[in-house]
């Protein structure tokens, strides 16, 4: 639940240079539930996983089932891989979790070799070595689904390794006759080396737990010892015979991974463990990697996510050094990235009260003699930095991402290690950058609330053209909702949008639809596109007022205004909310204050039942995927802001929705699927049992084997459209 569960996520493309985006035309086309879900995006296919090749000279995506392959310098393009020849080395398969995953948390399906010669395709585990010389993919390894999850090349390009087993394996490719080996396996199937488990995943935003040295001799992993945290169990009912997957799923309070980071010999062997002062089972190790070929460097977070200490240590004899030290009151930012090399490291940290950029430096030649200390803070001021997206050394420049300029969009910026800074990305809007290496280029993504993405590619001068755009949506007419700042009880701006009925004004009693994320993380009101806006226009032409609010907890408004949610998962919220509706209403006097609704997803889900049952204004909601009992969550999230349950018990139970269920009122439609693996099904259950006690009536939608994302065009189509039938049904007058 580290961000809103999005409810939208989804020819030829080089580059266009005349596209003109016509959003802003008006016509009357409608839009209907199955335009906007039952046949892909309506704004097209962007170009899918754009890399850039390790000399720069090249930026790759995929199109159409083919691989795209093109010259940043001449904005030429060629086709690098075809169509038959790529269909093999990229399939889907798996479960329906697996393919959840891959979507979720951004599992590339390719990547380069580090000389630029080979590409790397990771097809649901099964892994493929493709040689751009010949055009000849051969299949690596072992065979059979989840062969070969997190492939990685050695850094001189030797060496394929990869995890198997919950263990890593590698393939030797200067010895075709030696066999793929285990270098480090899993001493027992509770125990995961460099396997990423589903909290840390979820949470911390691990993508791998396993890396390479710099000279390609040795390994560094994450064992993580899973036996004492506790399974729940994923019910499959489709088939005669119901089965059951067994994840495992820390909850509050319970037993965490038991974490130990060692290194092992390319060759295999002993492991060497580092000797870390964390808690066995309760403390986490976020990010490691390499200072350089005899050194790590490894990040720790406690439990309750208060400090943050980043360690060297030395393998040939375990011992760590502590380097530098960051803590807060109440909890730490969620952003645990460090980026290190040439005596210098740079990270973020909220501790001046905003998330920025700090340079720290540390001995190069001899790191474990001294800690690490400050140079400078990078940036400063009332924003946020968001993503860092490469840190050149060589250069001593940092790209990253903020909302300097605009607390509602987001710009692309580069500072160097003097602090000089300098805007990359131009005009208005939101933008998002993947760099090529040694700033010789990059890609900035730019939309607007209005505009969807548009995808440029610039030169490090900033000279942009259009690689991608969307034509799709001029016959929709879509409408710009109002832009509103409302000011809470104490005084802070909440930034809101309302989108009326196109006819409103001739309308003598308009419902209106709350549907804030509202929990921490996400901003939903800003100069962004969002496929929400589809929804919306769809529920305006239905005659409904839509309402979009960000209250106090929510992210990129700094420190004090996220930390707003601690040991608070509700009341706060609820009081920004209804503030803002009621300067909503007072603003739109067509607006009928007797016929509100609420919905929302996951946190927003979970709102949509904390809102209905402690007010009594809201006659229809919906609630796809609620956490009922913050019990029920993971460990990681919850414990961030909530703290142990036997230490903020209160909180606890009287945030805790399943403890209101009773009180609740209008009419409730809850949806979740079957094969949730983030917020459990177990969540829904709770709660209709609660209903059921109290004798009130809901209805409840399930979809079978259906993850969180509730994916797919048939079941997304059936779900919007009992969403707008439950505001159509208790929303809207008989005969309208």
């Amino acid at each position: 639940m580290t961000r809103a569960a999005s409810f939208l996520f989804p020819g030829s493309l080089g580059l266009c240079l005349a596209c003109t985006c016509l959003c802003a035309q008006t016509t009357s086309k409608p839009l209907t539930v199955e335009a906007i879900y039952g046949h892909g995006s309506l704004i097209g296919s962007p170009p899918d996983e754009l890399t850039w090749s390790p000399d720069g000279k090249l930026l790759t995506y995929l199109d159409g089932g083919e691989m795209v392959a093109l010259d940043p310098a001449t904005g030429k393009s060629h086709v690098l891989v075809s169509r038959d020849k790529l269909s093999p080395l990229l399939t889907e398969s798996g479960t329906e979790q697996d393919r959840d995953h891959r979507r979720r948390y951004g599992a590339a399906s390719y990547q380069w070799s580090p000389d630029s010669t080979h590409l790397l395709f990771d097809s649901d585990g099964h892994i493929w070595l493709y040689d751009l010389h010949n055009g000849v993919g051969v299949q690596m390894g072992y065979s059979g689904a989840a062969s070969g999850d997190d492939p990685k090349f050695s850094p001189d390009g030797s060496t394929i390794s990869f995890i198997r087993d919950h263990g890593i394996a590698v393939i030797r490719l200067k010895e075709p006759d030696t066999p793929t080996a285990m270098i480090a396996p899993a001493p027992n199937p509770a125990t995961l080396c460099g396997q990423v488990d589903w909290v840390y995943e979820e949470e911390l935003d691990t993508r791998s737990n396993y890396f390479w040295s710099p000279d390609s001799k040795n390994i560094a992993f994450l064992e993580m010892n899973e036996a004492q945290v506790p399974e729940y169990p994923l019910t499959d009912w489709i088939p005669i015979h119901a089965s059951v997957a067994e994840q495992r799923y820390p909850q509050p309070g319970d037993a965490n991974p038991g974490v130990r980071v060692g290194v092992v010999s390319a060759r295999g062997g002993r492991v060497s463990w580092i000797h870390l002062p964390i808690e066995a089972g309760q403390d986490y190790v976020p990010r490691f990697g390499w200072v350089n070929d005899k050194t790590l460097w490894i990040e720790t977070l406690t439990r309750d996510q208060k400090h943050r200490d980043l360690y060297f240590g030395d393998p040939s004899t375990g011992d760590a050094r502590l380097m530098l030290e960051i803590k807060d009151e109440k909890f730490l930012d969620e952003n645990y990235n460090i980026s290190l090399g040439d005596g210098f490291l740079v990270l973020t940290d909220w501790s001046d009260g905003h998330n920025h950029l700090y340079l720290y430096s540390y001995d190069q030649h001899h790191p474990m003699d001294k800690n690490a200390s400050l140079v400078k803070q990078l940036t400063s001021g009332d924003f946020e930095v968001s993503d860092v997206y490469s840190v050149d050394f060589d250069r001593k420049v940092v790209a990253y991402a903020s909302n300097e300029d605009n607390v509602l969009e987001q710009q692309l910026w580069q500072v160097s290690f003097d602090g000089e800074r300098k805007r990359l990305s131009s005009g208005a809007g939101f933008d998002e950058g993947n760099f090529a290496p040694a700033g010789t280029a990059f890609i900035d993504i730019h939309s607007t609330r209005m505009d969807p993405p548009e995808d440029d590619l610039c030169q490090a001068a900033g000279k942009c053209s259009v690689l991608w755009r969307t034509h799709a949506l001029g016959p929709y007419g879509l409408r710009a909702p109002d832009q509103l700042e409302v000011k809470a009880h104490d005084g802070t701006t909440l930034y809101a949008t309302v989108l009326l009925p196109q006819d409103a004004t001739a309308r003598a009693s308009v419902p209106l639809i709350v549907n804030p994320y509202g929990g921490p993380g996400p901003q939903t009101v800003s100069n962004r596109w969002s496929d929400a806006l589809l929804f919306d226009e769809l529920l305006a032409e239905h005659g409904f007022a839509v309402l979009h609010a960000d209250n106090r907890g929510t992210g990129m408004r700094g420190r004090t205004f996220a930390q707003a949610a601690y040991h608070n998962f509700g009341p706060v919220q609820l009081e920004d909310q209804l503030t803002v509706v009621d300067a909503v209403v007072a603003k739109y006097p067509q607006i009928d204050p007797r016929r509100l609704g609420w919905w929302g997803w996951s946190w927003g889900g979970t709102f949509t039942l904390y809102a209905m049952s402690h007010s009594d204004r809201f006659k229809a909601g919906v609630a796809v995927a609620p956490v009922t009992d913050w019990r029920d969550y993971d460990s990681i999230y919850t414990e961030r802001y909530m703290g142990l349950p036997d230490q903020n018990a209160d909180a606890y139970h009287d945030d805790s929705v399943v403890n209101s269920a009773a009180n609740l009122k209008g009419r409730l439609l809850l949806a979740h699927g079957t094969g949730d693996d983030n917020v459990h099904i177990e969540n829904t259950v709770q709660f209709v049992q609660k209903l059921i006690e109290a004798g009130i009536p809901y209805d409840l939608q399930i979809y079978p084997r259906k993850t969180h994302a509730i994916a797919g065009p048939d079941v997304r189509t059936h779900l919007f459209k009992r969403i707008l039938a439950q505001f159509e049904t208790y929303l809207m007058p008989a005969g309208k």
